[in-house]
């Protein structure tokens, strides 16, 4: 991650001056906001790398903040970690259903979040571009394009369908996909697999991810049009 701005979004100060401590410590550049109006503004400025991001929040909560990030060019492709007291498996869904990354339940452990920041930087490095009659996936850019159309996806459904598209044809079943794009260092639930390819169907169409019931999911490229 050579970007190393990292927004912090917490109504707590205490929890903003531990994680803004901890990150200058392994040479971060902290950027502090209290409430969602202000990250966004903040956000749209300094273009953040990655965004720690708390759910519970008085005015407008970490989701819908999540979701203006995911809309604005400055901030589509940073990553997104949720940060909250909520660890019942419904938080966590929405969470990646708002387009999140990943997923921390308070209270944080300094040590533990700055291993899964470097977990995702390591997940980053720039891989092969795949291409496909119609679609073609650009890792470097994190960018997919289909007929000439650039498709927004959050970086977790890009690392999903990369991981997919990498080998064609083959079955992975959601425990594989939860280690290769998640990794072994993170918690999610099997479901949050379902919920990202449900979200890949929705923006890229429906006909490249086949699911076999008891198997798993495969990518299949669209068959060349005569």
């Amino acid at each position: 991650m050579l970007n190393r701005k990292v927004l912090v979004v917490d109504d707590e100060p205490d929890v903003l001056e531990i994680l803004a401590y901890n990150l200058r410590q392994e040479g971060y550049e902290p950027l502090l906001a209290s409430g969602g109006e202000e990250a966004l503004s903040l956000a749209q400025k300094h273009q953040p790398a990655l965004v720690l991001l708390d759910i519970m929040m008085p005015g407008m909560d970490g989701l819908e903040v999540c979701r203006r990030l995911r809309q604005l060019p400055e901030t589509r492709e940073s990553y997104v970690i949720f940060l909250t007291a909520r660890s019942e498996e419904f938080a966590e869904l929405a969470g990646f259903e708002a387009g999140a990354d990943d997923f921390l339940v308070k209270p944080i452990r300094p040590k533990a979040l700055l291993s899964r920041i470097k977990a995702l930087s390591r997940r980053a490095s720039p891989l092969q571009k795949l291409q496909f009659p119609g679609l073609e996936i650009v890792p470097d850019e994190y960018a997919v394009h289909k007929g000439g159309q650039s498709i927004p996806l959050s970086k977790k459904e890009f690392e999903l369908l990369f991981a997919l598209a990498s080998r064609p044809y083959k079955y992975f079943s959601r425990d594989v996909l939860l280690d290769r794009v998640w990794g072994t260092d993170t918690y999610v639930i099997p479901r949050t697999v379902d919920v990202h390819i449900r979200k890949l169907r929705e923006k890229i169409g429906p006909d490249y991810i086949e699911t076999l019931k008891g198997v798993g999911y495969r990518f299949v490229p669209e068959p060349d049009q005569p």
